[in-house]
C-alpha cells in the first residue's frame, strides 16, 4: 500500500493535468428554464432570458448602469436614522437582522440614489434592492426617498423612482407605515417645482 501511495500515485498526478480554475461568476442558471447563460451575454441583454423571456434579479448597482448615460453616475450617502426604534425581536433581533443585510448589501439600507444623466438630461434615479430584506421600506427608505426628491429639485432634474419593493417592514411596524405618506410628500415637492 504504502509503495502505491508514496511512489505510484504523485507520479501519475504529475503526468495527469490538473483542472484549470474557473471564475464562478461566468455563467448563471436562469432559475425559470435551467439554460446556462453566458454572464456577458447576460449583461447585453439587460439580464433578461434569451430562452424562456424570464426577467432575472437586478441589483441596484446593475439597475443604475443600465439607467445612466455610459453607465456613469455618483451615488449620495443617505441620511442616518434609528436603526430599531422599537426594539423589535422575533426569532432575532431586528438591530441582528439589519447588520445582516448591511453586510451583505455594503452598508446601505433598501435603496441607492444616484444622480447623473439619462439622455442628456439631469437625472436623479432611487431604485430599490429586493435582497435587502425584500425590499421593504422602512425608516431608512423614506428618508432615502425625500432626499432624492429634494436633490432631483436642487439640481432640477428628473426622479425616478424604481420600485422593487415588498411593502412596508413589518419590524417597523407603524413606523414604516407612515414612510407611504412621506414619498407623496417627495412626488408632490418634485411636481410643485414643475420637475418630471
Amino acid at each position: 500500500m504504502s509503495w502505491i501511495s508514496n511512489f505510484v500515485l504523485p507520479k501519475i498526478r504529475a503526468v495527469v493535468p490538473t483542472k484549470k480554475d474557473v471564475p464562478g461568476d461566468l455563467w448563471t442558471k436562469c432559475p425559470q428554464c435551467g439554460q446556462l447563460l453566458f454572464q456577458r451575454d447576460l449583461e447585453a441583454s439587460l439580464f433578461v432570458c434569451g430562452s424562456c423571456g424570464c426577467h432575472l434579479r437586478v441589483t441596484p448597482e446593475q439597475r443604475l448602469a443600465m439607467l445612466f448615460d455610459g453607465g456613469h453616475y455618483q451615488t449620495i450617502e443617505l441620511p442616518k436614522t434609528l436603526a430599531d426604534p422599537l426594539r423589535f425581536r422575533d426569532r432575532k433581533r431586528y438591530a441582528d437582522r439589519l447588520k445582516e443585510a448591511q453586510g451583505q448589501s455594503n452598508g446601505r439600507d433598501a435603496l441607492a440614489v444616484a444622480h447623473g444623466t439619462i439622455g442628456g438630461n439631469a437625472t436623479v434615479v432611487a431604485a430599490f434592492d429586493f435582497g435587502f430584506m425584500g425590499g421593504s421600506m422602512g425608516i431608512a427608505v423614506g428618508e432615502g426617498l425625500l432626499a432624492a426628491a429634494r436633490l432631483a429639485v436642487l439640481q432640477e432634474a428628473a426622479l425616478i423612482v424604481v420600485p422593487a419593493s415588498g411593502g412596508a417592514r413589518m419590524q417597523e411596524g407603524i413606523l414604516s407605515l407612515m414612510q407611504m405618506p412621506r414619498t407623496t410628500i417627495a412626488v408632490e415637492t418634485v411636481k410643485a417645482s414643475r420637475l418630471p
